[in-house]
């Protein structure tokens, strides 16, 4: 097996795994994720990382990873201008802060196990 098939299976592995479930008692729902993302979509959440734009990048990093049950998106991309002007700056910064350590949540629950 080659180094891109290799690769390509452990993503899929990873990608099509279980999502994991958030109960974000202020929005009232349950918000669901996954431990990982192409890096096309985390691309625009490090872009404006890197340009200091932090809370940008929070509300951008909920927008493209937030599913709800079913694995759709929750939000769109215009929804981003009311979670930057119109929500608990608190409460979005615990959403993107749970969804964006997805994968040290698991590997830590996956710890605890053994």
């Amino acid at each position: 097996m080659s180094i891109m098939n290799k690769i390509s299976k452990h993503y899929q592995s990873s990608i099509s795994g279980e999502m994991q479930k958030y109960h974000c008692e202020e929005w009232g729902t349950d918000i669901y994720f996954r431990s990982t993302y192409p890096l096309k979509d985390e691309a625009r959440v490090l872009e404006l990382q890197a340009q200091g734009k932090t809370i940008e990048a929070l509300v951008e990093s909920i927008v493209v990873k937030a599913r709800d049950k079913d694995g759709k998106k929750v939000f769109v991309e215009t929804d981003k201008v009311k979670l930057m002007n119109e929500s608990d700056p608190l409460v979005v910064v615990r959403v993107a802060t749970i969804i964006n350590n997805a994968k040290a949540t698991a590997t830590q629950d996956s710890i605890a196990k053994e």
